[in-house]
């Protein structure tokens, strides 16, 4: 069994696309997943299934769960499915380490695939201050110390890095990992 973490994009965000995180849990456990937890309402879920730990499966985990929750919620959520490994790799690849005193200040853009279509060109001539961006394989890394809210670069990411993403900041980003970690070790 290997453990696996769902990130669903727009979900319970002003009143649209409501999905229940016990809904969330019902949807993948409909699909024979195990060890199902979720962490708050954004749509973050962690469980564990029988794939060989590859991009291939995690596309398709991640297709299955989108089907699912469109059966039941009436809406076909962007699902982007990472391995533990994967997931452990991009939150310690941070490039900010302000983002251990602020963890809300880093966030990172979970990319469905890399791209070499990213007009990196673009986001700099928009980046305000001391906000600063990595774009690693999967990862898009935004340090926005002023806050996301405020962010023309964090408005625009999706424009210039043209592929579904769904992003969670440090601080979110590493709870995951940790109730992937509990679950990994019989913990929860």
């Amino acid at each position: 069994m290997s453990i696996w973490i769902a990130l669903l994009r727009g979900i319970n965000v002003g009143g649209r696309h409501r999905l229940p995180m016990a809904q969330l849990r019902d949807c993948a456990e409909s699909l024979g997943w195990a060890d199902v937890r979720t962490y708050i309402q954004s749509g973050n879920c962690v469980f564990t299934a029988s794939v060989p730990d590859s991009t291939k499966s995690a596309a398709a985990l991640a297709q299955a769960l989108t089907e699912a929750v469109e059966r039941v919620a009436g809406f076909a959520p962007t699902v982007l499915v990472r391995s533990i490994a994967e997931f452990e790799d991009a939150v310690a690849r941070n490039p900010y380490p302000a983002g251990d005193e602020d963890p809300k200040s880093v966030h990172l853009f979970f990319l469905e695939r890399a791209t070499s279509d990213a007009n990196l060109d673009a986001l700099e001539a928009l980046r305000q201050g001391r906000e600063a961006f990595t774009l690693v394989d999967r990862v898009f890394y935004l340090f926005a110390p002023e806050g996301i809210g405020r962010s023309k670069l964090a408005e625009k990411v999706e424009r210039h890095v043209p592929v579904p993403m769904t992003a969670r900041n440090l601080r979110s980003a590493r709870r995951i990992l940790e109730l992937a970690h509990a679950v990994r070790d019989g913990a929860v």
